[in-house]
């Protein structure tokens, strides 16, 4: 089975991540997605993070009727901060039968070169991408290993979001009605 990563700190989960994620099941070659919860991205600063947990609840709610999104927990059990090449290397490791692919925006097709080892991301991994506003012309885009996919362009962030909640506007559709209720029940973000 063809699995595609997308991975994030899901701070909070919202529609724009589960539009990408089931374009990418359902628009691509990949059978399934799993979004990868990261307790910490090493290039960004823990500031407005929540509690790991909760991000990854969050998740969960958003997926549960899901025929083919999922959500990994992966990452919770690994060194902080987590590198994707060390993810992926023990994903390939815990599932032997699967193929995993990266899915990433065009922002991070265009920093992957700083990221660790990722030559070897390259060498031994598909990487579909969806396009972000602003970030058009990687010089990756014509690598082998890489698709750019015609994923619907979203310009909702997660930042956004919590913006918002903390200026005590109104989410609703930006993220998913069981997130939006988790979210008001814990009083996260304002």
């Amino acid at each position: 089975m063809k699995i595609g990563l997308l991975f994030g700190s899901f701070n909070p989960i919202h529609i724009g991540h589960l539009i990408i994620a089931n374009y990418m099941a359902n628009h691509t070659e990949l059978d399934k997605v799993w979004l990868v919860v990261s307790p910490q991205n090493p290039f960004k600063k823990l500031g407005d993070l929540i509690n790991t947990y909760d991000r990854l609840e969050m998740a969960r709610l958003a997926t549960d009727n899901s025929e083919n999104i999922s959500v990994s927990d992966i990452e919770l059990k690994m060194p902080q901060p987590s590198y994707t090449i060390d993810t992926l290397t023990l994903l390939k490791e815990k599932y032997p039968e699967h193929e995993f692919a990266l899915i990433m925006g065009s922002d991070n097709l265009i920093s992957l070169p700083k990221w660790k080892n990722y030559k070897l991301i390259l060498r031994d991994y598909r990487v579909y991408v969806y396009p972000r506003p602003g970030y058009e012309n990687a010089d990756l885009a014509n690598h082998p290993s890489v698709t750019i996919t015609m994923t619907p362009l979203m310009e909702l962030s997660a930042t956004f979001i919590r913006k918002s909640i903390a200026a005590k506007k109104n989410v609703q559709y930006f993220v998913p009605d069981p997130v939006l209720k988790f979210i008001e029940n814990k009083n996260l973000y304002s």
